[in-house]
């Protein structure tokens, strides 16, 4: 069984870490409260949505709808969900790294009192995402559209965050080459993927698909990043989580909902490192100066750099700079003024010899970022 670790613990917890891969039982803002700061990579968040639900709802032939009217979801007034609200992610915000995202998904009843309370405390929105469900239940009195979304925001801690993951790239890529849209159709959570009792009804209300937490797991964290789930409910982030090579801890206070959530996710089997290894682009790979070829040794001063067809040249000099005739400067600048241009990518302009032929010096720097990646 996943490790579930009572609240009280956490607080007397002389380990740092050991929270990790874990459930703690108990209220999510005082659980949040013995988190340390900045301690989590991403955060995914399904509150209570504030039904307000008035009686009882039946389908035409009268059976009645299972519809979510647990205490859990009961709030005495708006001004209550806004306090309770503005208490947890007040809470969230600590214990998210300066470079970490959060998500929370909402409907319609909670989730703009939501949005103007992360604006509120200078959360950076950056997208709104919506869930357009394959299988919505229908309208069945006839008075309102069909509900058939629900909306997620992301955002950063502030507004100057920086180096958010965003794996773009293996997002574009998954999706035939086109950019991912911020509306995605998936089904509600149904089939076997649902978790029923003994008795046959639902575990949870609001049980997610793992699909949808799946693509919010890729688009915006990396393999052993910390996601932390304030409302964990029956496990689906710390499912997908574990099954995607990243590291949880979730929130609840309700114990049949930590059994299942437990049971769930001890039985995913993870994936392993060649399947969890994430897609990235050239603005995602770290940054090697030319100098960096020298230091190395994959180039050396006085040596010649040309053009592939051999029009131009220039000798690196062994401050990092090239010549040619009375001019210096970077691999960019002087590519670009040996051809009379306003600029020019010096990493597939300027080549070597290598005895066998031309290769552009970009294939150094490919040599270098691998030397990198062994140390990782």
């Amino acid at each position: 069984m996943a490790a579930v670790l009572p609240l009280a613990d956490l607080k007397h917890q002389v380990r740092p870490g050991s929270w990790v891969n874990s459930i703690i039982k108990g209220d999510c803002v005082a659980a949040l409260e013995a988190l340390p700061d900045h301690s989590v990579d991403a955060i995914f968040a399904d509150p209570p949505y504030n039904l307000q639900l008035g009686g009882t709802l039946h389908r035409p032939d009268q059976s009645l709808v299972d519809a979510v009217d647990n205490d859990w979801d009961q709030f005495a007034s708006f001004q209550a969900y806004d306090a309770f609200t503005r208490a947890w992610l007040l809470a969230c915000r600590r214990v998210l790294k300066p470079n970490g995202t959060i998500w929370v998904i909402g409907s319609y009843h909670n989730i703009f009192r939501v949005g103007a309370i992360m604006q509120d405390l200078n959360f950076w929105l950056l997208n709104d995402v919506v869930w357009r469900k394959v299988n919505p239940m229908p309208n069945f009195k006839g008075r309102r559209f069909q509900n058939a979304h629900e909306t997620m925001i992301w955002a950063s801690r502030d507004a100057k965050a920086k180096g958010y993951t965003f794996n773009y790239d293996a997002l574009k890529a998954s999706n035939d080459d086109v950019q991912m849209r911020s509306d995605w159709l998936f089904p509600i959570c149904s089939g076997g993927e649902r978790l029923k009792g003994e008795d046959g009804k639902k575990v949870h209300p609001t049980q997610k698909p793992e699909a949808l937490l799946a693509r919010v797991i890729m688009a915006s964290t990396k393999p052993g990043d910390v996601i932390l789930d304030p409302f964990f409910g029956s496990g689906t982030t710390g499912a997908v989580a574990k099954r995607l090579g990243r590291n949880f801890v979730g929130i609840e206070r309700e114990q049949d909902y930590i059994d299942a959530a437990s049971a769930r996710i001890e039985a995913v089997e993870p994936l392993g490192k060649a399947e969890l290894t994430v897609m990235t682009g050239k603005k995602a790979e770290p940054r090697v100066a030319f100098n960096t070829l020298i230091e190395a040794g994959l180039l050396r001063p006085g040596q010649v750099l040309t053009d592939h067809k051999r029009r131009w040249s220039a000798i690196i000099r062994a401050d990092g700079t090239l010549a040619a005739g009375g001019d210096a400067g970077s691999i960019h600048r002087l590519g670009a003024k040996v051809q009379g241009l306003d600029a020019c990518n010096g990493w597939t302009f300027w080549h070597f010899d290598d005895g066998q032929g031309m290769r552009p010096i970009d294939e150094l720097r490919v040599v270098i970022r691998n030397d990198l990646a062994k140390l990782d």
